[in-house]
Protein backbone atom coordinates (compact mmCIF):
# COMPACT_ATOMS: atom_id res chain seq x y z
CA UNK A 1 0.00 0.00 0.00
CA UNK A 2 2.68 2.36 0.78
CA UNK A 3 4.36 1.92 -2.40
CA UNK A 4 1.46 2.35 -4.52
CA UNK A 5 0.31 5.70 -2.37
CA UNK A 6 4.00 7.04 -3.52
CA UNK A 7 3.71 6.05 -7.13
CA UNK A 8 0.51 7.95 -6.87
CA UNK A 9 1.61 10.66 -5.38
CA UNK A 10 4.40 10.79 -8.06
CA UNK A 11 1.75 10.81 -10.87
CA UNK A 12 0.07 13.72 -9.07
CA UNK A 13 3.16 15.34 -9.21
CA UNK A 14 3.67 14.57 -13.15
CA UNK A 15 0.55 15.69 -14.02
CA UNK A 16 -0.36 18.68 -11.24
CA UNK A 17 1.84 21.19 -13.47
CA UNK A 18 0.78 23.73 -15.74
CA UNK A 19 1.46 21.95 -18.91
CA UNK A 20 -0.47 18.49 -17.22
CA UNK A 21 -3.67 20.18 -16.17
CA UNK A 22 -4.13 22.28 -19.81
CA UNK A 23 -3.35 18.87 -21.20
CA UNK A 24 -5.87 17.07 -19.24
CA UNK A 25 -8.36 19.98 -19.25
CA UNK A 26 -8.39 20.47 -23.07
CA UNK A 27 -8.72 16.42 -23.66
CA UNK A 28 -11.51 16.28 -21.42
CA UNK A 29 -13.01 19.61 -22.25
CA UNK A 30 -12.98 18.84 -26.01
CA UNK A 31 -14.00 14.73 -25.64
CA UNK A 32 -16.93 16.35 -23.95
CA UNK A 33 -17.62 18.20 -26.91
CA UNK A 34 -17.32 15.60 -29.71
CA UNK A 35 -19.03 13.25 -27.49
CA UNK A 36 -22.24 15.53 -27.48
CA UNK A 37 -22.42 16.03 -30.94
CA UNK A 38 -23.30 13.17 -32.58
CA UNK A 39 -21.94 12.00 -35.62
CA UNK A 40 -18.30 12.33 -34.89
CA UNK A 41 -16.68 9.91 -32.30
CA UNK A 42 -13.85 9.72 -30.30
CA UNK A 43 -11.84 7.93 -32.61
CA UNK A 44 -12.62 10.84 -35.57
CA UNK A 45 -11.70 13.55 -32.69
CA UNK A 46 -9.25 11.61 -31.33
CA UNK A 47 -7.39 11.16 -35.36
CA UNK A 48 -7.84 15.17 -35.65
CA UNK A 49 -5.61 15.83 -32.26
CA UNK A 50 -2.92 13.82 -32.87
CA UNK A 51 -0.80 15.76 -34.90
CA UNK A 52 -0.78 17.78 -31.87
CA UNK A 53 0.84 15.72 -29.96
CA UNK A 54 4.20 15.93 -31.75
CA UNK A 55 4.77 19.12 -30.18
CA UNK A 56 4.22 18.54 -26.69
CA UNK A 57 5.88 15.93 -24.07
CA UNK A 58 5.06 12.42 -24.01
CA UNK A 59 2.92 12.30 -21.07
CA UNK A 60 0.91 15.48 -22.24
CA UNK A 61 0.43 13.69 -25.24
CA UNK A 62 -1.55 10.77 -23.60
CA UNK A 63 -2.97 12.40 -21.11
CA UNK A 64 -4.60 14.85 -23.74
CA UNK A 65 -5.71 11.83 -25.48
CA UNK A 66 -7.03 10.14 -23.11
CA UNK A 67 -9.19 13.04 -21.93
CA UNK A 68 -10.61 13.00 -25.01
CA UNK A 69 -11.89 9.57 -24.93
CA UNK A 70 -13.56 8.92 -21.99
CA UNK A 71 -14.55 12.60 -22.00
CA UNK A 72 -16.34 11.45 -25.51
CA UNK A 73 -18.38 9.01 -23.29
CA UNK A 74 -19.50 11.77 -20.75
CA UNK A 75 -20.89 13.84 -23.58
CA UNK A 76 -22.56 11.11 -25.60
CA UNK A 77 -25.12 10.51 -22.69
CA UNK A 78 -26.69 14.18 -22.45
CA UNK A 79 -27.44 13.85 -26.73
CA UNK A 80 -28.83 10.32 -26.24
CA UNK A 81 -30.83 11.73 -23.14
CA UNK A 82 -32.30 14.84 -24.92
CA UNK A 83 -32.07 13.94 -29.10
CA UNK A 84 -32.49 10.30 -28.88
CA UNK A 85 -29.33 10.09 -30.90
CA UNK A 86 -26.30 8.54 -29.64
CA UNK A 87 -23.62 10.60 -29.59
CA UNK A 88 -20.84 7.98 -29.06
CA UNK A 89 -21.87 4.14 -29.86
CA UNK A 90 -21.31 3.25 -26.53
CA UNK A 91 -24.34 5.38 -25.42
CA UNK A 92 -26.80 4.03 -28.04
CA UNK A 93 -28.52 1.88 -25.09
CA UNK A 94 -29.09 4.70 -23.14
CA UNK A 95 -31.36 6.09 -25.13
CA UNK A 96 -33.73 3.14 -24.41
CA UNK A 97 -34.43 4.79 -21.00
CA UNK A 98 -33.03 7.98 -20.99
CA UNK A 99 -34.89 9.57 -23.90
CA UNK A 100 -38.07 8.22 -22.21
CA UNK A 101 -37.61 9.84 -19.13
CA UNK A 102 -36.76 13.15 -20.79
CA UNK A 103 -40.06 13.16 -22.51
CA UNK A 104 -41.76 12.88 -18.78
CA UNK A 105 -40.11 15.63 -17.96
CA UNK A 106 -37.48 14.35 -16.11
CA UNK A 107 -34.34 15.09 -18.23
CA UNK A 108 -32.67 16.59 -15.18
CA UNK A 109 -32.27 13.43 -13.29
CA UNK A 110 -31.40 11.56 -15.90
CA UNK A 111 -28.18 13.48 -17.14
CA UNK A 112 -27.03 13.71 -13.66
CA UNK A 113 -27.27 10.40 -12.27
CA UNK A 114 -26.10 9.52 -16.03
CA UNK A 115 -22.93 12.09 -14.72
CA UNK A 116 -22.50 10.65 -11.17
CA UNK A 117 -22.56 6.92 -13.23
CA UNK A 118 -19.77 7.40 -14.98
CA UNK A 119 -18.04 9.29 -12.41
CA UNK A 120 -18.27 6.13 -10.06
CA UNK A 121 -17.91 3.95 -12.66
CA UNK A 122 -14.55 5.65 -14.04
CA UNK A 123 -13.40 5.52 -10.44
CA UNK A 124 -13.46 2.01 -10.10
CA UNK A 125 -11.73 1.56 -13.15
CA UNK A 126 -9.06 4.03 -11.97
CA UNK A 127 -8.43 1.78 -8.91
CA UNK A 128 -8.04 -1.22 -11.06
CA UNK A 129 -5.84 0.25 -13.42
CA UNK A 130 -3.49 1.33 -10.79
CA UNK A 131 -3.97 -1.86 -8.65
CA UNK A 132 -2.86 -4.57 -11.47
CA UNK A 133 -1.30 -3.25 -13.98
CA UNK A 134 2.15 -3.04 -12.25
CA UNK A 135 1.56 -6.94 -11.28
CA UNK A 136 0.85 -7.79 -14.95
CA UNK A 137 3.50 -5.62 -16.11
CA UNK A 138 5.96 -7.62 -13.97
CA UNK A 139 4.68 -10.91 -14.72
CA UNK A 140 5.11 -10.08 -18.45
CA UNK A 141 8.64 -8.83 -17.80
CA UNK A 142 9.85 -12.65 -17.90
CA UNK A 143 8.37 -12.87 -21.36
CA UNK A 144 10.87 -13.53 -24.42
CA UNK A 145 9.69 -13.05 -28.50
CA UNK A 146 8.35 -16.12 -28.57
CA UNK A 147 5.90 -15.33 -25.72
CA UNK A 148 5.41 -11.96 -27.45
CA UNK A 149 4.50 -12.99 -30.39
CA UNK A 150 2.18 -15.44 -29.26
CA UNK A 151 0.32 -12.14 -27.28
CA UNK A 152 0.29 -9.95 -30.16
CA UNK A 153 -1.29 -13.10 -32.64
CA UNK A 154 -3.53 -13.24 -29.16
CA UNK A 155 -4.70 -10.01 -29.18
CA UNK A 156 -5.00 -9.36 -33.05
CA UNK A 157 -6.93 -12.48 -33.28
CA UNK A 158 -9.38 -12.00 -30.11
CA UNK A 159 -10.34 -8.43 -31.39
CA UNK A 160 -10.78 -10.09 -34.64
CA UNK A 161 -13.75 -12.57 -33.35
CA UNK A 162 -15.18 -10.91 -30.94
CA UNK A 163 -16.02 -7.79 -31.96
CA UNK A 164 -19.11 -7.09 -33.58
CA UNK A 165 -19.64 -8.66 -37.39
CA UNK A 166 -18.30 -11.87 -39.16
CA UNK A 167 -14.81 -13.65 -37.68
CA UNK A 168 -13.57 -14.01 -40.94
CA UNK A 169 -13.96 -10.60 -42.22
CA UNK A 170 -12.50 -9.72 -38.73
CA UNK A 171 -9.34 -11.96 -39.68
CA UNK A 172 -8.85 -10.72 -42.93
CA UNK A 173 -9.03 -7.19 -42.13
CA UNK A 174 -6.48 -8.28 -39.49
CA UNK A 175 -4.30 -9.41 -42.30
CA UNK A 176 -4.64 -6.19 -44.60
CA UNK A 177 -3.16 -4.19 -42.02
CA UNK A 178 -0.59 -6.28 -41.42
CA UNK A 179 0.63 -6.35 -44.99
CA UNK A 180 0.24 -2.44 -44.51
CA UNK A 181 2.31 -2.54 -41.59
CA UNK A 182 4.93 -4.14 -44.03
CA UNK A 183 4.92 -1.04 -46.55
CA UNK A 184 8.48 0.84 -46.47
CA UNK A 185 11.99 0.03 -45.75
CA UNK A 186 13.14 -3.69 -44.12
CA UNK A 187 14.82 -3.06 -41.22
CA UNK A 188 16.84 -6.29 -41.61
CA UNK A 189 17.83 -6.39 -45.15
CA UNK A 190 17.32 -2.66 -45.99
CA UNK A 191 15.26 -3.96 -49.14
CA UNK A 192 11.96 -1.68 -49.91
CA UNK A 193 8.62 -3.65 -49.87
CA UNK A 194 5.11 -2.42 -51.29
CA UNK A 195 6.32 1.31 -52.29
CA UNK A 196 5.67 0.53 -55.84
CA UNK A 197 8.04 3.07 -57.16
CA UNK A 198 6.97 5.53 -54.93
CA UNK A 199 9.79 7.12 -52.64
CA UNK A 200 7.48 9.00 -50.25
CA UNK A 201 6.45 5.67 -49.03
CA UNK A 202 9.94 4.21 -48.59
CA UNK A 203 9.40 5.20 -44.56
CA UNK A 204 5.81 3.08 -44.57
CA UNK A 205 2.95 4.55 -44.04
CA UNK A 206 2.08 7.46 -41.66
CA UNK A 207 -0.33 6.62 -38.88
CA UNK A 208 -1.89 9.88 -38.24
CA UNK A 209 -3.02 9.86 -41.99
CA UNK A 210 -4.10 6.26 -41.80
CA UNK A 211 -6.10 7.28 -38.81
CA UNK A 212 -7.45 10.25 -40.02
CA UNK A 213 -8.43 8.86 -43.25
CA UNK A 214 -10.03 5.73 -41.71
CA UNK A 215 -11.47 7.58 -38.79
CA UNK A 216 -11.96 10.99 -39.08
CA UNK A 217 -12.14 11.55 -43.50
CA UNK A 218 -14.88 8.76 -43.57
CA UNK A 219 -17.03 9.70 -41.19
CA UNK A 220 -17.56 12.70 -42.33
CA UNK A 221 -18.02 11.07 -45.92
CA UNK A 222 -20.83 8.66 -44.51
CA UNK A 223 -22.68 11.39 -42.83
CA UNK A 224 -22.68 13.77 -45.75
CA UNK A 225 -24.11 10.82 -47.95
CA UNK A 226 -27.05 9.93 -45.58
CA UNK A 227 -27.82 13.64 -45.49
CA UNK A 228 -27.36 13.54 -41.82
CA UNK A 229 -28.83 16.81 -39.94
CA UNK A 230 -30.24 17.25 -36.71
CA UNK A 231 -33.79 15.76 -36.08
CA UNK A 232 -35.87 16.50 -33.62
CA UNK A 233 -36.04 19.05 -30.56
CA UNK A 234 -33.51 19.47 -28.09
CA UNK A 235 -35.50 19.67 -24.74
CA UNK A 236 -34.64 22.30 -22.52
CA UNK A 237 -32.83 21.29 -18.84
CA UNK A 238 -33.05 24.19 -15.91
CA UNK A 239 -30.95 24.18 -12.62
CA UNK A 240 -33.60 22.83 -10.56
CA UNK A 241 -34.54 19.91 -12.91
CA UNK A 242 -31.27 18.30 -12.31
CA UNK A 243 -31.92 17.23 -8.48
CA UNK A 244 -32.83 13.50 -8.71
CA UNK A 245 -35.40 12.22 -5.90
CA UNK A 246 -34.32 9.26 -3.05
CA UNK A 247 -35.89 7.02 -5.12
CA UNK A 248 -33.42 7.45 -8.25
CA UNK A 249 -30.18 7.52 -5.79
CA UNK A 250 -31.98 4.37 -4.11
CA UNK A 251 -32.46 2.85 -7.59
CA UNK A 252 -28.90 3.73 -8.89
CA UNK A 253 -26.51 2.69 -6.16
CA UNK A 254 -26.40 -1.39 -6.94
CA UNK A 255 -26.57 -0.70 -11.16
CA UNK A 256 -23.49 1.60 -10.90
CA UNK A 257 -21.51 -0.82 -9.06
CA UNK A 258 -22.54 -3.75 -10.87
CA UNK A 259 -21.85 -1.47 -14.13
CA UNK A 260 -18.49 -0.54 -13.01
CA UNK A 261 -17.91 -4.39 -12.64
CA UNK A 262 -18.97 -5.51 -15.88
CA UNK A 263 -17.22 -2.44 -18.00
CA UNK A 264 -13.86 -2.35 -16.08
CA UNK A 265 -13.10 -6.61 -17.03
CA UNK A 266 -14.84 -6.28 -20.27
CA UNK A 267 -13.01 -3.75 -20.72
CA UNK A 268 -9.72 -5.38 -20.40
CA UNK A 269 -10.78 -7.98 -23.12
CA UNK A 270 -9.60 -7.07 -27.05
CA UNK A 271 -12.43 -6.20 -28.77
CA UNK A 272 -15.29 -5.90 -26.48
CA UNK A 273 -14.43 -2.48 -24.77
CA UNK A 274 -17.08 0.51 -24.07
CA UNK A 275 -19.54 0.12 -26.54
CA UNK A 276 -20.23 -3.76 -25.53
CA UNK A 277 -20.05 -3.35 -22.04
CA UNK A 278 -22.77 -0.81 -21.63
CA UNK A 279 -24.77 -3.36 -23.61
CA UNK A 280 -24.20 -6.08 -21.21
CA UNK A 281 -25.04 -3.73 -18.23
CA UNK A 282 -28.16 -2.74 -19.60
CA UNK A 283 -28.90 -6.33 -20.32
CA UNK A 284 -27.92 -7.06 -16.55
CA UNK A 285 -30.64 -5.19 -14.84
CA UNK A 286 -33.43 -6.04 -17.33
CA UNK A 287 -32.72 -9.46 -16.35
CA UNK A 288 -32.44 -9.40 -12.20
CA UNK A 289 -34.95 -6.41 -12.15
CA UNK A 290 -38.27 -7.60 -10.04
CA UNK A 291 -40.30 -5.62 -13.05
CA UNK A 292 -38.56 -6.14 -16.44
CA UNK A 293 -41.17 -3.65 -18.19
CA UNK A 294 -39.99 -0.77 -16.26
CA UNK A 295 -37.18 -0.38 -18.52
CA UNK A 296 -37.65 1.18 -22.09
CA UNK A 297 -40.10 3.22 -20.29
CA UNK A 298 -38.39 5.44 -18.30
CA UNK A 299 -36.30 3.54 -15.65
CA UNK A 300 -33.51 5.38 -14.12
CA UNK A 301 -31.12 2.14 -13.41
CA UNK A 302 -31.28 1.97 -17.79
CA UNK A 303 -29.29 5.06 -17.62
CA UNK A 304 -26.54 4.21 -14.22
CA UNK A 305 -25.88 1.39 -15.29
CA UNK A 306 -24.84 1.07 -19.32
CA UNK A 307 -23.83 5.09 -18.23
CA UNK A 308 -21.01 2.86 -15.12
CA UNK A 309 -20.47 0.54 -17.51
CA UNK A 310 -19.36 2.21 -20.51
CA UNK A 311 -17.00 4.56 -18.60
CA UNK A 312 -15.66 1.84 -16.66
CA UNK A 313 -14.91 -0.11 -19.98
CA UNK A 314 -13.05 2.95 -21.61
CA UNK A 315 -10.45 3.50 -18.34
CA UNK A 316 -10.16 -0.35 -17.99
CA UNK A 317 -8.84 -0.83 -21.83
CA UNK A 318 -5.45 0.97 -20.44
CA UNK A 319 -4.40 -1.92 -18.47
CA UNK A 320 -3.69 -4.52 -21.43
CA UNK A 321 -2.40 -1.46 -23.32
CA UNK A 322 -0.23 0.00 -20.47
CA UNK A 323 0.99 -3.55 -19.02
CA UNK A 324 1.61 -5.71 -22.15
CA UNK A 325 1.60 -3.27 -25.12
CA UNK A 326 -1.13 -4.93 -26.83
CA UNK A 327 -4.45 -2.51 -27.27
CA UNK A 328 -7.96 -3.50 -27.32
CA UNK A 329 -9.46 -1.92 -29.75
CA UNK A 330 -8.55 1.12 -32.46
CA UNK A 331 -8.47 4.29 -29.56
CA UNK A 332 -6.12 2.05 -27.24
CA UNK A 333 -4.05 1.16 -31.05
CA UNK A 334 -3.38 5.06 -31.31
CA UNK A 335 -2.65 5.66 -27.81
CA UNK A 336 -0.04 3.18 -28.64
CA UNK A 337 1.37 4.60 -32.02
CA UNK A 338 1.15 8.01 -29.93
CA UNK A 339 4.10 6.41 -27.29
CA UNK A 340 5.87 4.74 -29.98
CA UNK A 341 5.72 8.48 -32.02
CA UNK A 342 7.68 9.93 -28.96
CA UNK A 343 9.90 6.96 -28.71
CA UNK A 344 8.08 5.57 -25.63
CA UNK A 345 7.75 1.72 -25.78
CA UNK A 346 4.69 0.39 -23.84
CA UNK A 347 4.51 -3.20 -22.16
CA UNK A 348 6.17 -4.37 -19.48
CA UNK A 349 8.66 -2.01 -19.20
CA UNK A 350 6.78 1.16 -19.36
CA UNK A 351 6.67 1.12 -15.58
CA UNK A 352 10.49 0.53 -15.38
CA UNK A 353 11.46 2.94 -18.06
CA UNK A 354 9.04 5.60 -17.95
CA UNK A 355 6.84 4.96 -14.01
CA UNK A 356 6.18 9.22 -14.54
CA UNK A 357 4.10 8.99 -17.96
CA UNK A 358 2.21 5.88 -16.17
CA UNK A 359 1.29 7.15 -13.09
CA UNK A 360 1.25 10.95 -13.79
CA UNK A 361 -1.59 9.28 -16.68
CA UNK A 362 -3.60 7.33 -13.66
CA UNK A 363 -3.39 10.54 -11.69
CA UNK A 364 -4.52 12.28 -14.61
CA UNK A 365 -7.68 10.09 -14.69
CA UNK A 366 -8.65 10.98 -11.19
CA UNK A 367 -8.16 14.68 -12.22
CA UNK A 368 -10.15 14.21 -15.91
CA UNK A 369 -13.39 12.77 -14.11
CA UNK A 370 -13.54 15.32 -11.47
CA UNK A 371 -13.47 17.76 -14.05
CA UNK A 372 -16.02 16.41 -16.51
CA UNK A 373 -18.43 15.90 -13.35
CA UNK A 374 -18.25 19.73 -12.73
CA UNK A 375 -18.50 20.54 -15.94
CA UNK A 376 -21.04 17.90 -16.66
CA UNK A 377 -23.74 19.08 -14.28
CA UNK A 378 -23.37 23.29 -13.89
CA UNK A 379 -22.66 23.54 -17.78
CA UNK A 380 -25.44 21.42 -18.96
CA UNK A 381 -26.98 24.82 -21.16
CA UNK A 382 -23.97 25.35 -22.74
CA UNK A 383 -24.07 21.49 -24.06
CA UNK A 384 -27.88 22.05 -25.19
CA UNK A 385 -26.30 24.82 -26.98
CA UNK A 386 -23.98 23.23 -28.80
CA UNK A 387 -26.35 20.40 -29.80
CA UNK A 388 -27.76 23.24 -32.16
CA UNK A 389 -24.20 24.01 -34.23
CA UNK A 390 -25.26 23.17 -37.91
CA UNK A 391 -23.73 19.89 -39.47
CA UNK A 392 -23.06 22.25 -42.47
CA UNK A 393 -20.68 24.49 -40.40
CA UNK A 394 -19.12 21.73 -38.66
CA UNK A 395 -17.99 19.25 -41.33
CA UNK A 396 -16.20 21.70 -43.25
CA UNK A 397 -14.18 22.66 -40.41
CA UNK A 398 -13.05 18.77 -39.26
CA UNK A 399 -11.79 18.39 -42.93
CA UNK A 400 -9.99 21.34 -42.96
CA UNK A 401 -8.17 21.20 -39.75
CA UNK A 402 -7.70 17.09 -41.16
CA UNK A 403 -5.54 18.62 -43.58
CA UNK A 404 -3.83 21.08 -42.03
CA UNK A 405 -2.79 18.61 -39.16
CA UNK A 406 -1.63 16.21 -41.24
CA UNK A 407 0.24 18.01 -43.33
CA UNK A 408 2.26 19.67 -40.66
CA UNK A 409 3.98 16.57 -39.25
CA UNK A 410 6.07 16.31 -42.12
CA UNK A 411 5.18 19.20 -44.52
CA UNK A 412 4.90 16.16 -47.15
CA UNK A 413 1.49 16.97 -49.74
CA UNK A 414 1.61 13.04 -50.14
CA UNK A 415 -0.22 12.70 -46.29
CA UNK A 416 -2.99 13.98 -47.82
CA UNK A 417 -3.45 12.30 -50.25
CA UNK A 418 -3.12 9.29 -48.02
CA UNK A 419 -5.77 10.89 -45.74
CA UNK A 420 -7.86 11.07 -49.00
CA UNK A 421 -7.30 7.42 -50.31
CA UNK A 422 -7.98 5.48 -46.99
CA UNK A 423 -10.96 7.85 -46.06
CA UNK A 424 -12.73 6.29 -49.37
CA UNK A 425 -10.90 3.13 -48.23
CA UNK A 426 -12.73 3.86 -45.02
CA UNK A 427 -16.28 4.79 -45.98
CA UNK A 428 -16.46 1.68 -48.82
CA UNK A 429 -15.84 -0.83 -45.96
CA UNK A 430 -18.63 1.02 -44.11
CA UNK A 431 -20.78 0.36 -46.77
CA UNK A 432 -19.31 -3.34 -47.41
CA UNK A 433 -19.76 -3.91 -43.22
CA UNK A 434 -16.16 -4.37 -42.86
CA UNK A 435 -14.94 -3.29 -39.14
CA UNK A 436 -11.39 -0.96 -39.77
CA UNK A 437 -10.63 -1.53 -36.08
CA UNK A 438 -8.90 -4.54 -36.94
CA UNK A 439 -6.97 -3.19 -39.66
CA UNK A 440 -6.06 -0.14 -37.68
CA UNK A 441 -4.73 -2.90 -34.70
CA UNK A 442 -2.66 -5.15 -37.44
CA UNK A 443 -1.16 -1.82 -38.71
CA UNK A 444 0.09 -0.85 -35.18
CA UNK A 445 1.09 -4.05 -34.13
CA UNK A 446 2.21 -5.58 -37.84
CA UNK A 447 6.41 -4.85 -37.09
CA UNK A 448 6.33 -5.49 -33.46
CA UNK A 449 4.79 -8.87 -34.21
CA UNK A 450 7.42 -9.22 -37.58
CA UNK A 451 10.34 -8.00 -35.03
CA UNK A 452 9.38 -10.81 -32.54
CA UNK A 453 8.99 -13.59 -34.90
CA UNK A 454 12.40 -13.16 -36.48
CA UNK A 455 14.23 -12.42 -33.11
CA UNK A 456 12.35 -15.86 -31.60
CA UNK A 457 13.54 -17.66 -35.07
CA UNK A 458 17.06 -16.33 -34.89
CA UNK A 459 17.19 -17.51 -31.13
CA UNK A 460 16.20 -20.89 -31.86
CA UNK A 461 18.04 -21.33 -35.56
CA UNK A 462 15.00 -21.46 -37.42
CA UNK A 463 12.80 -24.18 -35.34
CA UNK A 464 9.39 -23.17 -35.32
CA UNK A 465 9.06 -25.20 -32.94
CA UNK A 466 10.08 -22.65 -30.11
CA UNK A 467 6.18 -21.16 -30.18
CA UNK A 468 5.48 -24.40 -28.65
CA UNK A 469 7.71 -25.49 -26.56
CA UNK A 470 7.86 -22.73 -24.16
CA UNK A 471 4.76 -23.13 -21.85
CA UNK A 472 3.63 -19.15 -22.01
CA UNK A 473 3.61 -19.11 -25.50
CA UNK A 474 1.67 -22.22 -26.18
CA UNK A 475 -0.84 -21.69 -23.82
CA UNK A 476 -1.16 -17.79 -25.90
CA UNK A 477 -1.46 -19.97 -28.89
CA UNK A 478 -3.87 -22.27 -27.55
CA UNK A 479 -6.12 -19.71 -26.71
CA UNK A 480 -5.92 -18.19 -30.01
CA UNK A 481 -7.15 -21.12 -31.13
CA UNK A 482 -10.08 -21.56 -29.14
CA UNK A 483 -11.04 -17.48 -29.45
CA UNK A 484 -11.07 -18.47 -33.04
CA UNK A 485 -12.91 -21.48 -32.93
CA UNK A 486 -15.43 -20.85 -30.58
CA UNK A 487 -17.52 -18.32 -32.48
CA UNK A 488 -17.46 -20.24 -35.30
CA UNK A 489 -18.77 -23.49 -33.69
CA UNK A 490 -21.62 -21.45 -31.58
CA UNK A 491 -22.89 -20.61 -35.17
CA UNK A 492 -22.81 -23.56 -36.71
CA UNK A 493 -24.92 -24.88 -33.51
CA UNK A 494 -27.67 -22.11 -33.72
CA UNK A 495 -28.01 -22.79 -37.74
CA UNK A 496 -28.21 -26.72 -36.75
CA UNK A 497 -31.05 -25.98 -34.21
CA UNK A 498 -32.97 -23.77 -36.52
CA UNK A 499 -35.75 -25.73 -37.46
CA UNK A 500 -36.14 -26.16 -40.71
CA UNK A 501 -38.82 -24.62 -42.79
CA UNK A 502 -40.98 -25.25 -45.96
Amino acid sequence: MGELLGNLALGFGTVLTVQGLVACLAGVTFGMFIGVLPGIGAMAAISVVLPITYYVQPTEALVMLAGIYYGAQYGGGITSILLNVPGTPSSTVVCLDGHPLARQGRAGPAIFMSAIASFSGGSIAIVCTAAFTPPIAEFALNFVSAEYFSLMVLGLLAAAALAQGSVVKGVAMVIVGLVLGLVGTDVTSGALRFTFGVMDLADGLNIVAIAMGLFGASEVISNLSRGAERRGEVLKVTWRQLVPTRDDLRRSVKPILRGATIGTWLGVLPGTGATISSFVAYAMEKRIAKDPSRFGRGAIEGVSAPEAANNAGAQGAFIPTLSLGIPGDPIMALMLGAMLIHGVNPGPGLLGEHPEIFWGLVASFWIGNLVLLIMNIPMIGLWVHILRVPYRLLYPSIILLICVGVYTINNNPFDIIVVSIFGAIGYAMGLARLSTAPMLLGYVLGPMLEENFRRALVLSRGDLMIFLERPVSALLLATTFVVLVYPAAKDLTRRLRRPRTE
